[in-house]
């Protein structure tokens, strides 16, 4: 069976990663993209990479014009989605890869987003460890029609620390996240901040003390795996590269933990998954090596001095990050192979 699928904010990154991956996949055909100010254009000219998607045109965002699919992939800014979503057939598979349905907690919402709070849906990690770290996130996947993808930063700490919370043998108070994170994450609208004179040859923190959006997000993700009131200090940090983020995250060993101990916790968690590598022992990863790949891939070490774990992780923010995991949990809800036309390996150099 083929599924007729219609993407929303097609004309973005997010949307362009969607396409891309989509239009390899064999069970996906894209029948319909839309766009804000770009509709009327062909979508070859805003994106001019998708040659074999260059037979479509983008139309407005409308109810109307997203009904009738099988699949809805939306890729719209926070906000745009939630007004969408109770228009659609409860029938039909909608993939938000906004942050609209992400946060089960409404006053999360309000005090890091603001607006009409929509609810919270199926969150898209399927390798995500929840239920106290007794079950993974794909067992909720499976069957629903409404998935929230995660935010690409969020998801990546996520991943990197749930194994150790899970197993007991990390604190989940006082962990640390320190990203570095490509511009490709805050979208394709013009900003100063963003332009290429103002990051090349340079480094930036941004949301500095606790207000990134995707704080809240990581708590509940970890609360998820068994953590009891999380602290999470979190600060990412824009750099020049278009793709990608490394995140180096660290918390307190739980005291009389061994290392091997620690190690043995992350090889539990994620030993049979497809997409989640953990590297041999001294080996760190490196954002290049998950370009175009749905891949994440975690560096682990215990700094025994400071009494602390550190997990370094790399992952393309548009691919695992964001669309990649979105496609991924649609297999699943779907019932199709969870690795049906994703990459497993980057394109180097």
């Amino acid at each position: 069976m083929t599924f007729a699928v219609a993407v929303a904010g097609a004309s973005g990154y997010a949307g362009g990663e969607l396409l891309r991956i989509l239009s390899q996949h064999p069970d996906f055909e894209v029948r319909t993209v839309t766009a804000h100010s770009n509709a009327g254009q062909q979508l070859v000219d805003v994106q001019p990479h998708l040659r074999s998607l260059a037979h479509l045109t983008l139309v407005d965002t409308t109810p109307e014009n997203l009904a009738g699919h099988d699949v809805v992939f939306l890729a719209l800014p926070h906000g745009k989605s939630g007004e969408l979503t109770a228009h659609l057939d409860a029938d039909t598979l909608v993939v938000d890869c906004g942050a609209d349905h992400r946060l089960e907690s409404e006053s999360d919402w309000a005090a890091f987003y603001g607006g009409d709070f929509y609810g919270a849906w199926s969150y898209g990690v399927p390798e995500l460890l929840v239920d106290g770290g007794a079950a993974k996130q794909r067992e909720r996947l499976a069957g629903t029609r409404r998935i929230a993808a995660p935010g690409c930063n969020a998801s990546t700490v996520a991943l990197s620390l749930a194994p150790g919370i899970r197993s007991g043998v990390i604190e989940s108070a006082d962990i640390v996240s320190v990203l570095a994170v490509g511009p490709s994450g805050a979208g394709k609208a013009l900003k100063t901040n963003l332009l290429a004179a103002e990051i090349l040859g340079s480094a930036s923190p941004y949301a500095v003390g606790g207000t990134h959006r995707h704080i809240p997000e990581i708590q509940q993700a970890l609360r998820g795996a068994g953590a009891v009131d999380p602290t999470v200090s979190f600060t990412p940090v824009l750099v020049p590269m278009a793709r990608g983020i490394l995140a180096t995250s660290t918390a307190r060993v739980v005291p009389g933990t061994d290392a091997a101990t620690v190690r043995a916790a992350w090889e539990a968690a994620y030993a049979d998954e497809p997409f989640v590598h953990l590297l041999p022992a001294g080996q760190m990863p490196r954002t290049a090596d998950t370009v175009g790949a749905n891949t994440i891939l975690l560096g682990l070490a215990v700094d025994e001095a400071a009494g602390r774990v550190v997990v370094v992780a790399a992952i393309d923010n548009l691919v695992k990050g964001t669309a990649g995991a979105a496609i991924q949990s649609a297999n699943i809800a779907l019932g199709l192979p969870e690795t049906a036309g994703l990459a497993l390996n980057g394109v180097a150099p």
